[in-house]
């Protein structure tokens, strides 16, 4: 998946996952720690999406299209988890 090893996906994911929040933000819930969750998730989802149309291969940890496909799976995912999670509420009473 676009030619990285697990190690620099861990980081294009948790950044990506914080460029997903500054461009989508809101009420998603989870805090900081599962954002960057959700952003090494939406990577992996970028990747595959840029697999299907592309060959990502030949791409490089500093390609821009790596980047692209990165923030915009991690939105995707950031969209998709808001929506499972609209209808909670948390009960801050004691």
């Amino acid at each position: 998946m676009l030619g990285l090893s697990f190690i620099p996906w861990i980081i294009v994911g948790l950044i990506a996952g914080a460029v997903a929040k500054l461009i989508l933000p809101g009420r998603q819930g989870g805090g900081f720690w599962l954002t960057l969750l959700l952003g090494v998730i939406g990577s992996v989802v970028g990747g595959l999406i840029a697999s299907i149309f592309f060959n990502p291969e030949e791409w490089g940890f500093w390609n821009i299209w790596t980047w692209v496909f990165a923030v915009v799976g991690s939105i995707v995912v950031l969209l998709i988890w808001g929506l499972i999670t609209r209808g909670r509420r948390r009960d801050t009473t004691v």
